[in-house]
């Protein structure tokens, strides 16, 4: 696809975007075909098949579709130079952003479990969404009030991008009201990093966060 889409172009793609995500919560990513797609969004099925390779690809940009969505939700939290209320603004707006889809999260939480899968959060084709959802945790920590090593600083927002990958696990699971439990968590994890990183300038814990990084570092290039 060229980089510049028409504006009839593009929202044909997010047509068949929205047709895909409502068979999805109505009949599960397995039982969806491409047709059925094509046929709820109003095109043919080789239109379908011009915009998206597959069931696969759809799913890639619904991920980069609630990006889009949770960085905007997000924006407020950078308004304060205090890092635990962006950590916090941060997480809880994808909680917020990410409601009314959590119906079937578990759907492609199934399928995105599979290391092998193009649906996993950590796989090549994710990278994009991956990134994405990684600056935002970035610009959490850049411009605030976190003071700490040049070293976990650089390191830091991808640290931040696994937890969230583990309160999404969690939000996954969570069928209280409003996903009420996930949002308990975020209020509680939030002031328990602040301090935790806050803790590596000691100079007793300072040794362990360097032995920590390598470790993530030596995994890294593994």
């Amino acid at each position: 696809m060229p980089e510049k889409r028409t504006a009839k172009a593009e929202l044909t793609r997010s047509g068949i975007v929205d047709a895909a995500m409502r068979l999805f919560r109505e009949g599960g990513y397995d039982g969806t075909t491409m047709r059925a797609i094509a046929d709820e969004a109003g095109v043919s099925l080789g239109s379908a098949y011009y915009y998206f390779s597959g069931k696969e690809e759809l799913v890639q940009a619904f991920y980069d579709q609630i990006q889009v969505e949770h960085a905007t939700a997000a924006e407020p939290a950078y308004g304060s130079p205090v890092f635990a209320d962006r950590l916090r603004g941060v997480m809880e707006a994808f909680v917020d952003v990410a409601e009314p889809f959590h119906d079937f999260g578990g759907q492609f939480f199934k399928n995105a479990a599979d290391p092998t899968s193009p649906l996993s959060p950590f796989s090549h084709q994710s990278a994009p969404a991956r990134q994405a959802s990684t600056d935002l945790f970035r610009r959490a920590v850049d411009g605030s009030d976190l003071k700490v090593s040049p070293a976990l600083r650089a390191e830091l927002p991808d640290l931040l991008w696994l937890l969230h990958m583990g309160v999404v696990l969690f939000w996954v699971h969570d069928d209280s009201e409003g996903q009420r439990r996930t949002r308990t968590l975020v209020a509680g994890l939030v002031p328990l990093v602040d301090r935790s990183v806050r803790l590596t300038r000691l100079p007793v814990v300072r040794g362990l966060v360097d032995d920590g990084l390598g470790l993530v570092r030596q995994l890294r290039g593994a």
